[in-house]
């Protein structure tokens, strides 16, 4: 049996609280278990893909819906479509955000690497608000823990290109493409702590020292229950991995 969080179940549909490492919905590239399939084994989804409305990348932890019947399943996809659901991510980014930002730029697949996405013209239309949480810094008494094997010029470097300064952001998107947060964030020359597959390689490797993947959590969600009618507001707190990361930052005045 899997340990799997549920934040909230009954007839209609069941909503989870899932861990990183765990992908969604199965997909020809992997073979391992998925969200999907627990639900269906376990949870007694009945339904294709177990249910789910929405997905979440493998090593983005968070709420995700599951429908139970098909009524269910329609009822909350199209509030998807309609836009009336409101999910909230909590992002680590390196730098500085001190105002909010509102991205509304195309996204689609790389052309030149099918396993990315990027911000193209006539692509599919993403909009993202982003409102900056917290400043948060590395102090040099804890980047001599994290970085023990750093020589002086190291050391300095790490100052030069500002890697101690962090910003803890809500993000809201108000689509729902592939991978479009972290799009988005790179557009606007930001990224994810920990983000293998849009941070600069250095950069990432220097993060997984104290951070183990990418620092994105869907922390908030809200829509309306499909059978009742009635307004849904749930959240899930960090997880312990990304909390962890945050102990290693100070408040930055």
């Amino acid at each position: 049996m899997s340990d799997l969080k549920i934040l909230f179940e009954d007839d209609s549909l069941i909503v989870v609280n899932k861990p990183a490492g765990l992908v969604s919905t199965p997909s020809d590239t992997s073979s391992e278990p998925t969200l999907a399939d627990i639900l269906n084994q376990e949870h007694g989804v009945k339904l294709d893909r177990g249910g789910l409305v929405h997905r979440l990348d493998k090593d983005t932890s968070g709420i995700i819906l599951a429908a139970k019947t098909q009524q269910a399943f329609d009822n909350l996809q199209q509030q998807f479509q309609d836009r009336t659901v409101k999910k909230e991510y909590q992002a680590l980014i390196h730098g500085t955000m001190s105002e909010p930002v509102k991205v509304d730029a195309p996204i689609d697949r790389n052309p030149g690497d099918r396993e990315k996405f990027t911000v193209i013209e006539g692509g599919r239309e993403a909009v993202t608000e982003f409102s900056p949480i917290k400043q948060l810094t590395i102090t040099n008494e804890q980047l001599t823990e994290l970085f023990p094997d750093f020589s002086k010029i190291q050391m300095k470097k790490l100052s030069t290109i500002h890697y101690p300064l962090f910003t803890l952001v809500a993000c809201r998107p108000l689509t729902g493409r592939t991978h479009q947060i972290r799009v988005h964030l790179k557009y606007i020359n930001l990224s994810l702590v920990g983000d293998d597959k849009y941070g600069g390689r250095k950069v990432v490797r220097l993060d997984h020292r104290w951070c183990p993947r990418q620092f994105l959590h869907a922390a908030k969600i809200s829509f309306s229950h499909p059978a009742t009618g009635q307004l849904m507001s749930l959240e899930a707190p960090l997880p312990e991995d990304l909390e962890k990361a945050l102990s290693f930052l100070t408040a930055h005045e």
